[in-house]
């Protein structure tokens, strides 16, 4: 009887005021985070953030010193590692090399002393999950990243475990085989329908495939959200810096104004190293007088050759530096005043002659007011 796959599913769990040092160093500063059940969650953050430590401690391999961890509310850091419902896939993926893929893949259950026909059905399948129907008899030195990749995320499931911890199982691996695998590791998630829990330093990674992103920095979370939410509404500077490409420039708050047409307050800064104020939407009112970040991506800055009015923040300047990337072109903008820029224009047409921008060409960029954003956090002059 072929074997369906149909053993545990997902678990909600919850991450409650974790606290660990290793020494003088504070991995993680009273971490608190919340995944539902059969979620696709990341822990996105620079190296040395504290986002490893957090799903080694999930995994049973740390212990905290302070919090509690749950899944389906039931606290597992009494456990040891082998009870805990969860398998972790290793940035080395830490495979056998003496062992075929079969073999590894089969490891845990035998561990089990699983009888050798249900074995086999389950390796089977998750062989077939995994897409490697005839590989299964190589070893791990036969195979590619890709494939030793899918060698250690079946062995990882094929226990069945409530939560798969995924430690930056694609770093070792090209770019363009990345972005392959990270639409094979989606199509898994969905397939096996349990909570992943996936560590990455790389944004796009995290944007793509995550249902919720927590971005740490300093051992602290410093917010937690969907991918939109993430890019789009920054919670502090460093998240808008950290998350893709970005202009962002303290200014004051010097006025402030509902507009019915947009159904939102119109909020007028003062950016003094663009040596101008400009205006940017918000759906709450401001006081005046406050010291907060307003960014800008590049994708939504128009530009244009010439020097001429564009309409609202419009500021006129050179090219500095452009870089061409087929697709698109990013362009880095000087200023009147000498303040750098950044800009992203798509090529959605044939370019007979080559970008219509090119080095030192005189240029003006603007952008509309609902497209800028207020980070609110406070900034002083000891900056």
């Amino acid at each position: 009887m072929e074997y369906k796959g149909e053993g545990a599913k997902g678990v909600a769990v919850e991450i409650r005021n974790i606290t660990k040092s290793f020494g003088d160093f504070r991995a993680l500063d009273d971490v608190s985070i919340s995944i539902e059940k059969d979620e696709f969650f990341s822990l996105l953050g620079p190296s040395g953030c504290g986002k490893t430590t957090l799903l080694r401690i999930i995994a049973g391999f740390e212990t905290p010193e302070s919090g509690d961890i749950t899944f389906d509310g039931n606290s597992i850091l009494h456990l040891p590692p082998e009870k805990r419902e969860c398998n972790m896939v290793f940035q080395n993926y830490a495979l056998f090399p003496h062992l075929s893929a079969r073999e590894n893949i089969a490891f845990p259950l035998k561990l089990r002393k699983m009888n050798k026909d249900e074995i086999r059905r389950k390796v089977d399948h998750y062989i077939h999950l995994v897409e490697l129907d005839g590989h299964e008899d190589k070893r791990p030195a036969q195979l590619s990243g890709g494939q030793r990749q899918r060698v250690a995320i079946a062995r990882a499931l094929v226990c069945e475990p409530s939560v798969l911890l995924l430690d930056e199982p694609l770093s070792a691996l090209d770019a363009k085989l990345r972005q392959n695998l990270l639409v094979e590791l989606d199509e898994i998630h969905d397939k096996v329908g349990i909570t992943f829990i996936y560590v990455t330093h790389d944004q796009s990674e995290a944007l793509s495939i995550s249902d919720h992103i927590a971005v740490f920095n300093e051992g602290k979370v410093l917010q937690t959200g969907s991918p939109y939410e993430i890019y789009e509404s920054p919670s502090t500077r460093f998240v808008a810096s950290f998350i893709g490409d970005t202009n962002i420039f303290p200014c004051i708050v010097e006025n402030s104004v509902y507009d019915n047409n947009l159904e939102e307050w119109l909020i007028t800064v003062q950016i003094d190293e663009l040596g101008s104020t400009v205006t940017v939407t918000d759906y709450d009112d401001i006081e005046i007088g406050r010291r907060l970040y307003f960014t800008i991506r590049p994708e939504k800055i128009r530009i244009v050759g010439g020097e001429r009015k564009l309409g609202e923040n419009s500021f006129s300047g050179f090219v500095d530096e452009p870089v061409y990337s087929g697709y698109q072109s990013k362009f880095f903008v000087k200023l009147d005043n000498c303040t750098f820029i950044k800009v992203l224009k798509g090529h959605t047409t044939y370019l007979d002659d080559g970008p219509e921008i090119e080095w030192k060409d005189r240029v003006s960029v603007s952008w509309r007011a609902v497209d800028g954003y207020l980070v609110k956090e406070e900034w002083s002059e000891k900056r």
